[in-house]
Formats: C-alpha cells, sequence, structure tokens
C-alpha cells in the first residue's frame, strides 16, 4: 500500500532555508530560534505537523513534534525528527541530542500569543529571548527559483479560473452561487482551501464575488474590498444579493497550491457599463503599466506607494482610490508566497527595498460608494530587469 503522505520541499531547498536562517542569527547573535508559527514551521520543515523547530546558529536543526511525528518524517527533509508531547521538555531533549540550551533565543514575537511567550519565557528561565520574525519575514521576502515555480504554477491556476467566469455567471444568480461554482471549479484544479494571513485576527476565504454597490461596501478586513457577506460575524465577501446586468462584478480570488498563493482579480459584466467603469479601469491600468516602469531591484517601496497615489489623483480618483470611504487602506501592493501578507509591501512609508526574486499583488483599484469597483490585480515577480507578470488573463473588463 502507497504512502498518503509526500514530501513536497526537497531537501536542498530545506537546507537553504535552515541556512540562511542560521545566518541570520549569527547576524543578531542568537544561539538558536524555536519556530513555532505554522506558516514558518512550514517553510522551515516542509510539514504542518504540530511541533518545535529548533534552528542552532551551527549545527543540524531538531523538529521537535507533538502530532503526528510519522507523517512529519514522511513529509520533512529535516534529518532529526523526534517525538514530544509538551514543550516544558525542549530543554532536556536540547541536552538529550547534544544541543547547548542557548543563552540567547529566537521566537516570532510578531505572532506568537502573550500566553505562549510567558510559557517559553518560564520554560527557558535564564534564557534572553529576542525576536526574530523580522528577520524571518525578509528572508521569506526573496524567493527561491523552487518557490516561484511553485507561485507560477499557482498562477497559471489562477488564470484558469478566472477563464471559467464568463461560462459560470448568469444574471439573476446570487453572488454567493456564483462564488460556490467558481470555488468548485479551483477545488478541481487542486486549490488547497485554506489561504493564510499573517495579520492577527484576519481571514479569507478563498477571496471576493461582490456585484455592483456591494463591491463598495466597506469592512475590517484590511482590503480595499469587503463586501457585505452572508452575515455580520464573517462581514466580507459574496451575499444572497444577485447579479446583475450592466453592472461590475469584481471577482477576486487567490489560488492557493501546494503551500503557495497567487492573486488575482478581474472585472466582468453582464453588457455594457457606464462609461465612468471603463474610465476609471483604464487609469487603474495606467498606474500599473507605470509601476512596471518603476519597480525594478533598489526601488524603495514606499516611494511606489506614493507615486501610484499621486497619479490616481491627478487622474481625479483620490478620493476612492483604495477605498471609497474613510479610512482608506494604505497599502497598493502586498508580498505574498505561503501568506498573503509577506513582505514586500507596496505602502505608505515603506522603506523596504525591492530584490529580485520577490514577488508581490499590485492591486489599484477605484471603489465608488454606491456604485461598485473598477481595477486589476495581478501577481509580479520582480527580476533583474523589472516586473514579470505571473498572472496574465487579460486584464481588460470582460463583457459577457
Amino acid at each position: 500500500m502507497s504512502s498518503p503522505y509526500r514530501q513536497l520541499i526537497p531537501k536542498q531547498e530545506t537546507d537553504r532555508r535552515i541556512k540562511r536562517l542560521q545566518a541570520a542569527l549569527e547576524r543578531e547573535e542568537l544561539e538558536g530560534a524555536l519556530i513555532v508559527q505554522k506558516a514558518d514551521r512550514f517553510y522551515y520543515t516542509g510539514t504542518s505537523q504540530q511541533g518545535w523547530l529548533y534552528v542552532p546558529v551551527r549545527g543540524n536543526p531538531l523538529f521537535m513534534v507533538s502530532k503526528d511525528v510519522d507523517r512529519a518524517r514522511a513529509e520533512s527533509a529535516i534529518e532529526f525528527i523526534v517525538p514530544l508531547m509538551s514543550p516544558k521538555k525542549i530543554p532536556k531533549t536540547l541536552e538529550e541530542t547534544g544541543i547547548k540550551v542557548p543563552h540567547c533565543l529566537g521566537l516570532e514575537l510578531d505572532v506568537m500569543p502573550a500566553n505562549t511567550y510567558l510559557m517559553f519565557k518560564d520554560i527557558f528561565e535564564q534564557t534572553c529571548i529576542e525576536d526574530i520574525s523580522s528577520a524571518i519575514r525578509h528572508q521569506r521576502a526573496v524567493k527561491s527559483e523552487f518557490e516561484i515555480q511553485c507561485i507560477q504554477r499557482a498562477a497559471t491556476l489562477a488564470d484558469e479560473v478566472a477563464s471559467q467566469v464568463p461560462t459560470l455567471v448568469k444574471e439573476g444568480m446570487a453572488e454567493v452561487e456564483l462564488a460556490g461554482l467558481v470555488e468548485a471549479h479551483a477545488r478541481k484544479l487542486g486549490h488547497q482551501g485554506t489561504i493564510c494571513m499573517r495579520l492577527w485576527d484576519n481571514h479569507l476565504f478563498y477571496g471576493h464575488i461582490m456585484c455592483g454597490q456591494d463591491g463598495a461596501v466597506p469592512g475590517a478586513l484590511s482590503s480595499p474590498t469587503a463586501g457585505p457577506g452572508l452575515n455580520p460575524f464573517v462581514g466580507q465577501g459574496p451575499s444572497f444579493n444577485k447579479i446583475v446586468s450592466k453592472q461590475p462584478i469584481l471577482v477576486d480570488y487567490v489560488f492557493a497550491l501546494d503551500g503557495y498563493l497567487a492573486d488575482h482579480a478581474r472585472i466582468f459584466s453582464i453588457g455594457e457599463l457606464d462609461d465612468e467603469f471603463y474610465r476609471a479601469h483604464e487609469a487603474m491600468l495606467e498606474i500599473q503599466n507605470h509601476v512596471k516602469t518603476l519597480a525594478k531591484p533598489g526601488a524603495v517601496t514606499g516611494d511606489i506607494y506614493e507615486t501610484m497615489v499621486a497619479i490616481a489623483g491627478d487622474k481625479g480618483y483620490g478620493d476612492w482610490f483604495m477605498g471609497g470611504t474613510h479610512p482608506r487602506i494604505r497599502f497598493t501592493g502586498h508580498g505574498l508566497g505561503i501568506e498573503l501578507d509577506e513582505f514586500p509591501f507596496i505602502a505608505k512609508g515603506q522603506t523596504l527595498k525591492l530584490e529580485a526574486g520577490m514577488v508581490f499583488a499590485l492591486e489599484p483599484k477605484v471603489v465608488m460608494p454606491g456604485k461598485g469597483v473598477a481595477g486589476i490585480e495581478n501577481t509580479f515577480l520582480v527580476t533583474k530587469k523589472g516586473l514579470k507578470a505571473l498572472t496574465r488573463y487579460p486584464d481588460g473588463i470582460r463583457q459577457i
């Protein structure tokens, strides 16, 4: 009987990631890091099984797994994997495997719950604890060739999903019915369902499908669009409202494949829209094309954001750019990989410079209160020569 498990991330890739983390530990003058958060744990081990990965500044990492150790051994390229039921036994387990308990330890303090942090302070009572999350996020921002291939596969399937929308949408159907059909097609293509976000208390289910004025309904999600959703608890995405003709239909969906994401938004319509939507959409495409000339290695992300805001203002969309009501979001693009909100952010005040190998979604949008949305979102790879589009479905408004 064949194993139900598979090793997704090859050993060479895992080793490369561990070595880069160890280099960061050396720069930060830390003796080791304990990786706890799920996305980071998957990044360094290749599995999402529960446990604690200890990476020393030198030597081999140790993955201590509470559930399920056999599956972790099958899925991960980490050599040393041991069962461990309680984090209280981590120091003893390290010593038993020949690893000194560190005097200074890195933890992912950007996402770690306070109770978990206090627990580790008690467990490592003689150890200084420092935040290693920024170093990890900067490392994850620059993708390897393996990761780029994963994201490209997801992007190709995002295009495939978009190409099916004209065959699925019908006037009079509920937004959520269209969403179900689109999501069913995505699942058939291998969509994993789960979309990870690092930002605390933010969740996304596939993405947003809204028609007309629903696309301009604001919400709590860190996004230019929210939509009414099915209830106040969800507060975003498609509702039971009907798809109608001559209104913009926003299909803003993430494709998640083998742990990696591609983000993608297109505007569809049944029949022609009012001219104001075409004008606004064309303005957003001009902004996207202008960014293609700016976003090269060395470009400062905050400067790109300010340029996009300035162009939107010059074209008369300053009040509706990236949100139709105050407060509007203060970013126009976001990195993505395993999580939907990775570095780099094309955002106000950001000083991070682009590097070849970074991947981000650029999403200039006009949100017209009471009317709907125009604009675009594509996933781009930063290369030495500039941006390479990974999502390639035609950018224009698709009339059905």
